[in-house]
Order: structure tokens, then C-alpha cells, then sequence
């Protein structure tokens, strides 16, 4: 069930990634009209900038869930089958422990908890916390720049379903790997 799960998952991601890829394209080939016209517009560029980090950590999620990263496997490959399929375990092992940490830091970042304690008033959160990440607005839209951030947190909640996926899996591998020489 949950290899189902991280399967659909990366499937929205993909499809989100490849519709954010279209609208860069069309917000780029916009800013180039706008500015041959003598009127550019300035959040275009903003717009176009958040929306590619948007799709980079959609798509790197699904890259290590597909375990198509780059790599150089050059010691990996004159490794016996058995040590390859430990050290496969330990990288997975690795981006799993990788996105828990990153989603544990963006939970202290966020902080949710001490925001509905200051009852979601964010001048009472940041008087109690100084964290000011709800406040913070970008250059040229204006809107709160955590809304922009938010693909820190999903990106490692994803990452992690998909590196707890790939875990198991390698471990399933290795268990049949030694039942079959033993």
C-alpha cells in the first residue's frame, strides 16, 4: 500500500513538475514580449524563479525515488552482487534519514505549534518566537514568502515516503539475496 502510495505520488509530482515547466516557459517567452514592447513586467521574473524551485525539488524527489540520481558508481560496480545490494541499502537508508532531518528542521522553521498557540496572531508568534518566516514578503508580488518555502516540507515528506519505499525494497532484496545462498 504504501509503494502504491509513493508510485501516485510521484505521478503528481511529475505532472505538477512538467505543468510549472510549461508555465516558465510561457512567463519567460511573456517577459521577452513585455521588454521588446518597452513594458516589461517586473514579477514575472519573481513568478518564473519561484516556480522553477517549485519543480526542481518536485522532480529530485522523484529522481531519488527512481534512484536516477547522478552518481558515480565506478567502486559500486566492481563490488560482488551482495556488497552491492548493502551499500544500495545504506544510500536509501541515507536519503531517508536525509529527508527526515529536513522535515524536522522545517517543522522547528515553521513551528505550527507555537503559531496556534499565538493563536495564529503572527506579531504574538514572532514577539514569542522571532521567527519571522510568516512575515516576510517577496520583492516585486508581495506575498508571504512561506507560501514559496512550503516545497522544503513537502519535498521531504515526499522524500521520505519515497526513501522508505526504496528502504524496504532494498532490504526485501537483500533478505532474498541471502535466503537464496544460505
Amino acid at each position: 500500500m504504501l509503494k502504491q502510495f509513493s508510485q501516485g505520488l510521484a505521478r503528481v509530482e511529475i505532472v505538477v513538475a512538467a505543468l510549472l515547466a510549461a508555465l516558465i516557459s510561457g512567463l519567460i517567452l511573456l517577459n521577452i514580449l513585455t521588454r521588446a514592447l518597452g513594458t516589461p513586467l517586473y514579477w514575472v521574473n519573481e513568478l518564473a524563479i519561484h516556480a522553477m524551485i517549485w519543480m526542481t525539488f518536485l522532480t529530485t524527489s522523484v529522481v531519488l525515488k527512481r534512484r536516477e540520481g547522478v552518481a558515480v558508481t565506478l567502486l559500486l560496480d566492481a563490488l560482488p552482487a551482495c556488497p552491492q545490494a548493502i551499500v544500495r541499502a545504506l544510500v536509501d537508508a541515507v536519503i531517508l534519514g536525509f529527508a527526515g532531518l529536513l522535515l524536522w528542521l522545517c517543522w522547528r522553521w515553521y513551528d505550527p505549534v507555537a503559531l496556534w498557540e499565538a493563536g495564529f496572531d503572527i506579531g504574538a508568534f514572532q514577539g514569542e518566537t522571532f521567527n519571522f518566516i510568516y512575515s516576510e514578503r517577496t520583492s516585486t508580488l508581495g506575498l508571504p514568502k512561506f507560501w514559496s518555502w512550503l516545497c522544503l516540507p513537502l519535498f521531504s515528506a515526499s522524500l521520505g515516503v519515497h526513501g522508505l519505499v526504496n528502504l524496504i525494497d532494498s532490504l526485501k532484496g537483500l533478505a532474498a539475496r541471502q535466503r537464496r545462498l544460505a
